[in-house]
């Protein structure tokens, strides 16, 4: 369903589970940045009612997400550590179309939300089905499926609202990128590392 060229190796599991105060930490501030995400689509596209409907609705939940995490990690004893750099988000954005047209910038903005939870979809079903830790598991599965909504919603929206993009073509284009991308990553205790 998601399209992605390269899925996550299982063994991944291993490494987000030997540290799992760090992996939270990590999801947390990924909540939270796709959260604000959301709110900047909001912000710069106030024009579309329906999107923005949506995006708020996407933004609460985020932030609720956020808050999940913040309560596992405190009712486990752990601290959440500071933020830190997501480099494959900065690839991603690195990726992301900025010298044409505004309707160009707006669209690759939504695919660039969509291939971030395409990747966290993807990412949270392999802890899901493979970490040991059971109230995790399940609490990975819940999540899954959220992202799976979001990813569809950010996509449908560059559907719909593209006047001068190809978005089959441009999302391709994201996907193969993403696929050579994500060779490099999955070896940290982070959801995108």
């Amino acid at each position: 369903m998601l399209g992605l060229k390269l899925l996550t190796d299982p063994r991944w599991a291993n490494i987000a589970e030997s540290n799992l105060e760090e992996i939270l930490s990590d999801h947390a501030w990924c909540e939270q940045k796709a959260a604000t995400n959301a709110i900047t689509l909001i912000t710069q596209n106030s024009e579309y009612q329906d999107l923005v409907d949506e995006l708020t609705a996407i933004a609460i939940e985020e932030m609720q997400h956020f808050q999940m995490v913040i309560e596992i990690i405190k009712k486990r004893g752990y601290t959440l550590s500071r933020e830190r750099k997501d480099d494959y988000v900065g690839r991603l954005v690195k990726f992301s179309k900025k010298d044409g047209s505004r309707n160009m910038a707006f669209i690759d903005r939504l695919l660039f939300a969509a291939m971030i939870e395409a990747r966290s979809c993807e990412r949270f079903r392999v802890l899901s089905l493979n970490i040991k830790d059971q109230e995790l598991a399940r609490f990975y599965h819940e999540l899954m499926v959220s992202e799976a909504g979001h990813y569809t919603t950010f996509l449908n929206f560059a559907r719909k609202y593209s006047t001068d993009v190809d978005v089959d073509k441009r999302w391709k284009e994201w996907l193969d990128f993403e696929g050579e991308l994500i060779q490099s990553f999955g070896t940290r205790e982070a959801i995108h590392g």
